[in-house]
């Protein structure tokens, strides 16, 4: 049956690129401030500009001729549709968001979205993170997304209090040392 035919899937996970994890179900986008800019931005480039600039390389490669040995033809129409693909993947994220800024935390003794948190771990190790969207998440940079373990295990948790957390290597008790809410950049 030809491709034509074929129904396609109506999932939100047919658009996530490799690595990325979904939004749970009901769940809004949380994000901050920062990082609802840079999807915005990245939407923005990808419709106003490099989708533009494909679609101009692929009008002139199909008015060449043969398309079937064209390689900016095949290769165009490649790139179109990943362009097209996280086009649809940032329109969702975008229209799913709920920007929350850290800075604006009113209850700041608490651990809640946004807050960088420095938490001891039972062998005695001191970490820092930042609890920041699903789409901002970077560990090399101590971002850990909402919905990560580590995240979810000190949500609520104020300073001075033990968190227990199932860690890859066996349960842990983490105490949280300090709490900041400050903009993510």
């Amino acid at each position: 049956m030809s491709k034509a035919f074929t129904r396609e899937s109506d999932q939100d996970d047919d658009d996530l690129p490799e690595g990325v994890a979904p939004i749970p179900k009901g769940s809004p986008n949380y994000i901050t401030p920062a990082g609802f800019a840079r999807l915005q931005a990245e939407l923005r480039e990808l419709t106003r500009v490099e989708r533009p600039k494909v679609v101009e390389v692929v009008s002139w490669a199909a008015g060449n001729g043969d398309r079937s040995e064209n390689g900016d033809y095949i290769y165009g129409k490649k790139r179109l549709r990943e362009i097209d693909r996280r086009i649809r993947f940032l329109t969702k994220r975008v229209e799913a968001a709920r920007v929350v800024d850290p800075a604006a935390q009113t209850n700041q003794d608490q651990v809640f979205f946004g807050a960088t948190v420095t938490y001891a771990t039972s062998k005695g190790a001191e970490r820092t993170i930042t609890i920041v969207g699903i789409d901002e998440a970077d560990m090399t940079k101590g971002r850990v997304s909402w919905i990560a373990p580590i995240a979810r295990a000190l949500m609520k948790a104020a300073e001075g209090d033990e968190v227990p957390f199932r860690a890859p290597g066996g349960p842990e008790t983490l105490e949280v040392v300090e709490i900041r809410y400050i903009p993510v950049d």
